[in-house]
């Protein structure tokens, strides 16, 4: 192996152990942590130097689109006029790897005079921040994977995992769903597929339909005409099933010579999966994805054909 290769293995090594090593190190405190944070009305107010204000800045991003208010305060600026941003029912989450940064530390007594609950990770139990804080996450490691150990490598791994811990407990906490996440992010295409419905989406004009009795020469031009793969069944405006492109192959295989005098309702699914116009995109797709198949029958409410939706449809959407 190339040193290159062996120096990258090496970093994923000694980060994977400094992640897994805050098993151990998780106390009381973390439980104790989320709890204040659930129970308050104030915001989580983030802060650090350096790379660990780097690791806040995403903290801080990642809270705020899962449900729980906060934001960055650079610890440098605070004293410059931004402490006014702190409110007395706020929550301070404070980041620093040794404990004894002098930028987050000038803060303490101002905090502390307000009675804002302060959260301290540090890698360094014993350190000043740690000392003054209300509750304590313990982020030490071992060694950096910098092979001088001066970089933060593993310890702002190890900040990123812990503060994605918190946001995740948060979300459980609160029964956090996708259609949260989603008003949090329309203009992402994740938020788009969450918060579309089937019916934005479906084909709801010329579509591929034929009665039980339409004999299969019928089935393959109407299925060839609306390009969809599909044509579905109806029997007196209801549907009664659904014949694909893949039913008449394997009809022709069946069937040889009698293919043509063969009707629709001899071959057609009777129990075809459908969706309604009011499902989200992402359990169409999920049901595409579960029953292997490629189209969708799209019902009204009260059952009736409203359209048709294609994983074609689906992906389009996500763009």
């Amino acid at each position: 192996m190339s040193p290159i290769k062996e120096s990258a293995l090496n970093t994923f090594r000694a980060e994977a152990e400094a992640v897994q090593s805050l098993a151990g190190q998780l106390t009381d405190d973390f439980e104790k942590a989320v709890r204040a944070i659930l129970a308050t009305h104030g915001k989580v107010i983030v802060t650090g130097m350096g790379k660990s204000g780097l690791v806040g800045r995403k903290i801080a991003a990642t809270l705020a689109s899962t449900g729980t208010p906060s934001f960055f305060l650079h610890p440098g600026e605070a004293y410059h006029g931004d402490l006014g941003m702190i409110e007395a029912g706020d929550i301070v989450l404070a980041l620093s790897n040794s404990g004894q940064t002098d930028e987050v530390l000038r803060l303490i007594p101002y905090l502390q005079e307000c009675g804002n609950t302060v959260i301290a990770m540090t890698g360094n139990a014993g350190s000043t921040l740690a000392k003054n804080s209300t509750y304590h996450l313990d982020v030490s490691v071992k060694s950096e994977a910098c092979p001088l150990s001066l970089a933060p490598t593993c310890s702002t791994t190890a900040q990123l995992a812990m503060g994605d811990a918190l946001a995740v407990a948060l979300m459980n906490e609160r029964g956090f769903r996708a259609e949260d996440f989603a008003r949090f992010h329309p203009g992402g295409s994740l938020g788009r597929r969450l918060l579309t419905r089937v019916g934005d989406v479906m084909r709801s004009e010329h579509l591929p339909t034929a009665s039980p009795s339409s004999r299969l020469g019928e089935v393959i031009i109407t299925i060839s005409d609306a390009r969809m793969g599909v044509a579905v069944i109806l029997d007196e405006g209801k549907i009664a099933g659904i014949v694909t492109d893949g039913d008449v192959r394997r009809a022709m295989l069946k069937y040889g010579a009698r293919f043509f005098d063969i009707t629709a309702d001899e071959i057609m699914t009777r129990t075809p999966k459908t969706v309604s116009v009011a499902d989200r995109l992402t359990d169409a797709e999920q049901l595409m994805q579960d029953n292997k198949i490629h189209s969708l029958i799209v019902v009204d409410r009260d059952g009736k054909l409203a359209g048709i939706v294609e994983l074609y449809d689906l992906m389009r959407s996500g763009k």
